[in-house]
């Protein structure tokens, strides 16, 4: 796009920041969200990324550059963490160079949202590498699987094989596993190494802390000493 054309375009500090519309099951605001939280400890010391949830993403390759499309989840390489050392109301590709997100997610609910067509094709148009379906509920209902990673290769985008799927463009991989957050033992998504191990939780992490705690503990016993005094 032209930089004259630029200066036509809306800022983000006057388009909104969302579409306004309700999640309608606590997953969709609770797996990107545990997505973002991983990654943030994965890349805690890497500034060139920004991962946005339930975010409107404005664009020049729809109808008007006014109305966003608005993934459960994308990530973004290549731009600054917080954008001029302040948090995004929305993303605007215009205000970030023209860098498009690598990776969109979709949640799919109980209200089917186009995710198969409608939002396959604009991340078409708008160039997004990865684009992953999540849909552990009604899968069999859309006559897809639960879990579903497509990659724009050749001109279209093309259904990927393996899970986890790794993704060298971004380093990591992604996946389901089953995991207990807050006492409760459910699927979530995950990120993985090269090595298809997956990355931990924050409950995890704690849960970790504390064996080691209780580790060095009890050697200090062992050695005669009171950890209590020492830890």
């Amino acid at each position: 796009m032209l930089e004259s054309d630029l200066k036509h375009l809306p800022s983000t500090e006057e388009l909104p920041c969302s579409d306004d519309t309700p999640v309608d099951n606590e997953d969709q605001n609770l797996l990107p969200n545990l997505l973002l939280f991983v990654l943030a400890s994965i890349w805690a010391e890497r500034m060139d990324w920004y991962f946005g949830v339930d975010m409107a993403v404005y664009h020049t390759t729809g109808g008007s550059p006014r109305v966003p499309v608005v993934p459960d989840a994308f990530l973004s390489l290549g731009v600054e963490r917080r954008k001029g050392g302040r948090s995004r109301r929305s993303y605007a590709v215009w205000e970030e160079a023209g860098v498009v997100p690598i990776l969109t997610l979709e949640m799919v609910s109980h209200r089917p949202g186009g995710e198969y067509d409608e939002k396959l094709a604009i991340y078409a148009n708008l160039g997004v590498l990865y684009y992953i379906i999540y849909n552990p509920e009604f899968w069999k209902r859309d006559r897809h699987q639960p879990f579903e990673v497509y990659k724009w290769v050749a001109g279209q985008y093309q259904l990927q094989i393996g899970e986890p799927y790794w993704m060298p463009e971004v380093g990591l991989g992604i996946g389901r596993c089953q995991q207990r957050l807050g006492g409760v033992e459910q699927e979530i998504l995950s990120w993985y190494d090269a090595q298809n191990n997956a990355y931990p939780t924050p409950d995890q992490q704690a849960e970790q802390e504390r064996r080691q705690k209780e580790r060095l503990a009890a050697r200090l016993r062992e050695l005669g000493e009171d950890p209590d005094r020492l830890l």
